[in-house]
């Protein structure tokens, strides 16, 4: 993605000239220093032994069979690999060879020291251990699956056999693309800087003078992003259906789906006092917000700090018929005081694992050292009106993955002014519970999803 200061650019070798496009990717990763061209003719396995080997594939043939190809890339990367036996196994299990006396007496101690030292096992992982190593897994499956690149034409458009229409899908991700030649002096320059020619009208010679192409606002994605998008906008499209509030809830693209339906039904179900004035931190879709606002709170003031969470929250409670009940600031954490009086209710539903996250798109998902948590249960207790509650819910996932121990939460808890009133639990129901084929799924089966109700001591 372009940034004030630089186009991250990729080039490739095709028909004995070099070309170069803008590289797009919402994960953030950088553009592959080595592309192949691939078409129809490359079989599955050259194209996975080229994409372990960190060579990028720009597809020219038919675009089903470029899903095809990642399809089965797909089926090699997840392969488990057989399970060897072990050297000292595999000596122990050896005939006897047609050797001298000498020999076989030779044999026969190698295989008698095999069998009384058997081979050292590895211990398990801890579930801390095993927690990062699927990460690193997870990545790793990625980045190879990531190598099979598409090219899109400046309207989002891609020229391939029959390929279809995308350019409603990459204009809700990406938004509208300006108009070839204005991309101004300034952008001209930038795209310039990386492909080293550019002509007065402000756009790009985008292959340089060896390529030759005049295309400066087209650019290249992986496939697998590419798919990522259209599911995005069909989720969009069909939205998910909310029980608490019999409607649905559009997603847009890059804001976590409400698709665990447990973190929803504790705040619909959580006893609620009369109140006038409700926040929802962190509001993303604005699920929660739409939840209290059912239930009778009078006004609630949901805030985000990324903007795609705040357009979609506002396009939902525009949706819903609740504009004027509730309101989507842009905030880190909490409205600004001066604005607003203290809240009789504030919810904040953070993400639950402590780690970093590895793209921009996870942040919904990882919550690097807690501080969102810390920082809401620091300061929740100085916006709570006298006899409010806070509302916190959070999975103990973390606690099973070793990750966070209770007592650090409860430490947070205390140092933030805050006393327990209660909590709901409910046990999650998503398929990865049922899974045992799932790295984690100990942690997993063991999950709670609870509704902390704090207020000030």
């Amino acid at each position: 993605m372009s940034t004030a200061n630089t186009v991250p650019m990729i080039s490739w070798q095709e028909k004995g000239a070099t070309h170069s496009a803008r590289w797009r990717s919402e994960a953030g990763v950088a553009p592959p220093k080595r592309v192949v061209i691939a078409d129809d003719t490359m079989n599955a396995d050259r194209a996975y032994r080229l994409a372990c080997e960190g060579t990028a594939l720009l597809w020219r043939g038919d675009f089903q069979n470029a899903r095809q190809l990642l399809q089965a890339l797909m089926r090699r990367v997840d392969q488990k690999p057989e399970e060897k036996k072990p050297a000292s196994a595999a000596a122990a299990a050896a005939p006897a060879s047609a050797a001298s006396p000498k020999a076989q007496a030779a044999q026969a101690a190698q295989r008698a020291r095999a069998l009384a030292s058997p081979p050292k096992v590895k211990p398990a992982p801890t579930p801390a251990e095993a927690f990062h190593l699927h990460r690193m897994a997870q990545a790793q499956r990625a980045r190879t699956l990531g190598m099979l690149l598409l090219q899109f034409e400046p309207d989002h458009q891609i020229e391939l056999r029959r390929a279809p229409d995308v350019r409603r899908a990459c204009i809700e991700a990406y938004g509208a693309e300006p108009a070839a030649g204005a991309v101004g002096t300034a952008g001209a320059a930038r795209v310039a800087g990386a492909t080293g020619a550019a002509v007065a009208d402000g756009t790009a010679i985008a292959g340089g003078a060896a390529g030759g192409d005049t295309a400066p606002l087209r650019y290249v994605a992986s496939m697998r992003e590419l798919l990522g998008l259209i599911s995005a906008y069909e989720w969009r499209k069909k939205g998910v259906e909310i029980a608490a509030l019999e409607e649905r809830i559009h997603p847009h693209y890059g804001v976590f789906a409400p698709v665990r339906s447990e973190y929803v039904k504790l705040v619909n179900q959580a006893p609620l006092s009369k109140t006038d004035l409700a926040f929802d931190i962190g509001t993303g879709t604005g699920v929660l917000a739409a939840v209290l606002s059912h239930r009778g709170v009078k006004r609630v003031v949901a805030t985000d700090n990324d903007p795609r969470a705040l357009a979609c929250a506002r396009a939902n409670i525009k949706r819903l018929g609740m504009t004027g009940k509730v309101d989507v600031v842009q905030a880190d954490l909490f409205p600004p005081s001066t604005a607003l009086p203290k809240a009789g209710l504030i919810v904040c539903n953070p993400p639950w694992l402590p780690a970093r996250p590895s793209a921009p798109l996870e942040h919904a998902i990882y919550d690097f050292e807690s501080r969102m948590l810390r920082g809401f249960l620091a300061g929740v207790a100085e916006r709570l009106a006298q006899g409010g509650e806070a509302w916190l819910i959070l999975s103990d996932l973390a606690e099973h993955l070793g990750l966070r121990t209770r007592a650090e939460l409860e430490g947070w808890i205390d140092a933030g002014g805050l006393q327990v009133q209660g909590r709901i639990d409910a046990r999650p129901e998503h398929p990865k519970v049922f899974d045992v084929t799932d790295p984690l799924h100990a942690a997993r089966r063991a999950e709670t999803t609870s509704l902390w109700r704090l207020a000030r001591r």
